[in-house]
């Protein structure tokens, strides 16, 4: 694998920093990701030795930072189902069917949303996030549908990575619960990580050892005493967070395998500014087929007993 050495001297305004945060100013063209990567693997040398990224350098300081060249993709281009909403120079916006995961991993198959998109885009993805992960910006779960935004360009990458970062995309998710909150609305804010029994899941943990983690929700519908109609909005983006939230509020998904029973929700909203003219994007999507059916009978069940109630 290639790779290139770089030098950087550390000015006098930035005496005292995070050497990762000094560098990553610096390195503008270059991902956060990557420029972890470099410190964790020992490739950020001061006076010829590694020094960790929490390091506090000092005006004068002089930095050699050796950074591998991005390898060929290893993910192939592989014509299959996508549905286009959105696409430019510098984004894709897709509809993500349930069912799809996102990019390769443990047990998948030439078959997820980043094989397809790279078809669609004539290999013409981002590959800042890794050749595992081209174009990734976000992910849905597997059993998640709605919205998703890749990255074309580099440029797109690193703007939209911020634009996540510091919460400026707007996300609405709908979902079907199991049972009815006592209220009507809420907002839960308790961390994630992993479950401390079993570690393929996650779950709420306490302070300190999980990620924060905040879902805003509200019920839509009222499905009888059984069931009901939920908009979340996530502030964060850890995995399973819904599922995760709603199941630690009492109420699971209704069909959540993982949390409780099989999961079906959709992703209704994606709204963020164009990371390259700062226009205004909003993607709205309807829920898919299934998750409608679903609704529908519920919505038939509850009115043989009591019209069901919508609430606004």
């Amino acid at each position: 694998m290639k790779s290139k050495h770089l030098k950087y001297s550390i000015p006098s305004d930035a005496a005292g920093e995070r050497a990762d945060k000094t560098l990553a100013r610096h390195m503008k063209e270059t991902s956060r990701m990557r420029v972890q990567e470099a410190f964790a693997q020992g490739r950020v040398l001061l006076a010829g030795k590694p020094i960790t990224k929490s390091h506090r350098v000092a005006a004068g300081d002089v930095l050699h930072v050796e950074m591998t060249e991005h390898p060929p993709s290893e993910v192939g281009a592989v014509k299959g189902e996508l549905t286009v909403i959105f696409e430019d120079k510098d984004l894709l916006v897709v509809n993500k069917n349930a069912g799809i995961v996102m990019h390769p991993g443990g047990g998948t198959g030439e078959d997820t949303l980043a094989h397809f998109a790279l078809h669609h885009a004539h290999g013409r993805l981002s590959r800042l996030g890794g050749a595992r992960r081209p174009g990734i910006v976000h992910r849905l779960d597997k059993e998640t549908s709605g919205a998703v935004v890749l990255a074309k360009s580099d440029r797109a990458y690193l703007a939209l990575t911020k634009l996540f970062a510091e919460r400026e995309v707007a996300k609405e998710y709908l979902a079907l619960a199991q049972g009815v909150p006592e209220l009507r609305s809420g907002s839960i804010r308790e961390p994630i990580g992993r479950n401390p029994i079993m570690r393929v899941k996650m779950a709420v943990v306490p302070e300190g050892r999980g990620k924060p983690a905040r879902t805003d929700w509200e019920v839509e519908e009222i499905f009888g005493t059984g069931a009901c109609l939920v908009r979340c909005h996530p502030h964060t983006g850890r995995t399973h967070q819904i599922r995760v939230h709603l199941a630690h509020l009492g109420h699971p998904l209704l069909g959540d395998r993982a949390y409780g029973w099989k999961p079906r929700g959709g992703a209704a909203l994606l709204a963020f500014p164009h990371p390259v003219s700062g226009k205004h994007l909003e993607f709205r999507v309807p829920p898919p087929e299934d998750f409608s059916t679903l609704a529908a009978k519920l919505r038939e069940e509850a009115g043989r007993h009591a019209k069901a109630q919508v609430v606004k």
